[in-house]
């Protein structure tokens, strides 16, 4: 995966087309839109079938991408998702230093004082390092060097259990890169969505106002014979120049919904781009849909439970850290010394291998009263353990009522659609026929227009119906499957 992957996404959509399954692809986040809330209009004029997404930066990634993910949103200063990325690199050096403190400490360590005395006590002596010497000189130095290890050998378990609270850390870290790249996936699923319905409403919209330039063109020509009157043919117009402004109302929200996908891929060329719009059969909202237990089951693995489920295996490890506490801590260490003096006869090699010394050692500390530090570390972590389980049964609680949800519109836009088939056809075969006896002079201009109406009426609701099915079946197929199509 490359880090400019988000860039070939501009060379493959600007100025050409590109499938659902392709805008993921090659943004580099696969084929995983997540949760998208739809709502139902009531029957008339084409609107969106969804609400618009809120304008937002775009995050990029999955977490196992992380390290090349981070060069793109570091070049284009994405300031608000490059925290989640930072959080990551974070927990990844808190887990080497840790690791690193099981190992022994290494210290080198050197002094160097310089004396004067100016007047020397005949006879005196002074100490140099462990050495005793006779004072004769009134100006003179002193050296020390050393190099000391420590090693804690045992604190109750604290330092690898450190460790394994650490990778947990991290752990949760990725799994919230990859919640983020779900929310990106998300709104790029919503306004593909919104781009299909809004396209489809588009052409039924153009169909209706070809109907309406016939009946205008026909009522002009009734007109002339007498046969219609100008207050009627005024009524046939003003339907027809209603009709080209829903078309205009119609594109308008096509193009904004691109505009908006341009957004979310971070495209700032000014060509025009378009996608693919795939062919959706009526068989697509007519398949099973799958059921709410098997659904729900599968989605048990998505990233934010099994970040919650992370937050309560770090609250165990957290426990264990705080009751260690209360434990002995053991220790080692070892090192080895020399000095150097003015005041010697002595070379300084010399000085350095005579006064050379070894040492070696171990600490034992057993705490007696700490201030309760220790107890209040195991409640702190008892009841961030209490948090975490609660969170867990709310994230699964919510994760049902989305998927319930789903299921719920998948069935009762199904039903619609079924319904919404029937209707069509009939208002079609309806208006029809009302034309045909308006062209007779069996129907006025009324009747006509209120079939017209209840035909476009009927063909929105099936589109809508269709669309909203199709959603929420590839919904329910992301969340047992983790793939959307």
């Amino acid at each position: 995966m490359r880090a400019d992957r988000l860039h070939a996404v501009k060379r493959c959509f600007v100025g050409g087309r590109m499938s659902f399954r392709r805008i993921f692809e090659a943004a580099g986040i696969g084929s995983n839109p997540n949760r998208v809330r739809s709502r139902l209009l009531p029957a008339g004029r084409t609107r969106p079938i969804i609400k618009p997404y809120k304008k937002r930066e775009l995050p990029i990634g999955v977490y196992k991408h992380r390290n090349k993910y981070v060069a793109h949103i570091k070049e284009n200063k994405q300031s608000k998702y490059i925290g989640i990325f930072n959080t990551i690199e974070e927990a990844i050096e808190d887990i080497k230093q840790s690791q690193a403190e099981l190992l022994p400490s290494l210290s080198l360590s050197t002094s160097q004082n310089l004396t004067y005395n100016p007047w020397p006590l005949t006879g005196s002596y002074v100490v140099a390092g462990d050495k005793v010497q006779t004072s004769v000189d009134k100006t003179y130095y002193n050296g020390s060097y050393g190099v000391n290890a420590n090693w804690t050998v045992w604190n109750g378990n604290r330092n690898r259990n450190q460790v394994k609270l650490n990778k947990v850390t991290e752990q949760q870290s990725e799994l919230d890169s990859a919640v983020t790249a779900n929310s990106l996936m998300e709104q790029i699923a919503q306004l593909y969505v919104q781009i299909l319905y809004s396209n489809e409403a588009v052409k039924v919209d153009k169909e209706t106002l070809t109907t309406s330039k016939k009946n205008e063109e026909r009522g002009m020509m009734m007109l002339k014979v007498g046969k219609m009157s100008k207050a009627d043919l005024a009524q046939l117009t003003a339907q027809r120049a209603k009709d080209e402004y829903a078309i205009i109302e119609s594109e308008s929200n096509l193009k904004n919904y691109k505009r908006q996908l341009k957004q979310i891929l971070q495209i700032t060329s000014s060509e025009d781009f378009d996608i693919t719009i795939p062919e959706t059969t009526d068989d697509m909202a007519l398949e099973t849909i799958p059921t709410l237990n098997d659904v729900y089951n599968q989605a048990l693995n998505r990233p934010e439970i099994k970040g919650a489920q992370l937050g309560i295996q770090g609250s165990d490890i957290s426990m264990k850290i705080a009751k260690a506490q209360k434990l002995p801590t053991i220790s080692m260490n070892a090192g080895f010394n020399t000095n150097t003096t003015s005041m010697s006869s002595n070379a300084w090699d010399k000085q350095i291998k005579n006064n050379f010394a070894f040492g070696a050692g171990f600490t034992v500390s057993v705490p007696l009263y700490d201030n309760r530090q220790a107890k209040t570390m195991v409640n702190k972590a008892r009841i961030q353990h209490e948090n975490y389980m609660l969170d867990l049964k709310d994230k699964q609680t919510i994760l049902y009522s989305t998927i319930e949800n789903y299921w719920l519109q998948a069935n009762n836009n199904q039903s619609l659609f079924k319904s919404a088939k029937v209707t069509t056809q009939s208002s079609k075969e309806s208006y029809e026929l009302l034309s045909e006896q308006f062209n007779l002079g069996l129907k006025n201009i009324i009747e006509l227009m209120t079939g017209k109406d209840n035909l476009l009426r009927a063909q929105q609701n099936e589109l809508q119906s269709k669309y909203l099915t199709i959603l929420n079946i590839d919904m329910l197929k992301f969340y047992k499957n983790g793939d959307i199509k």
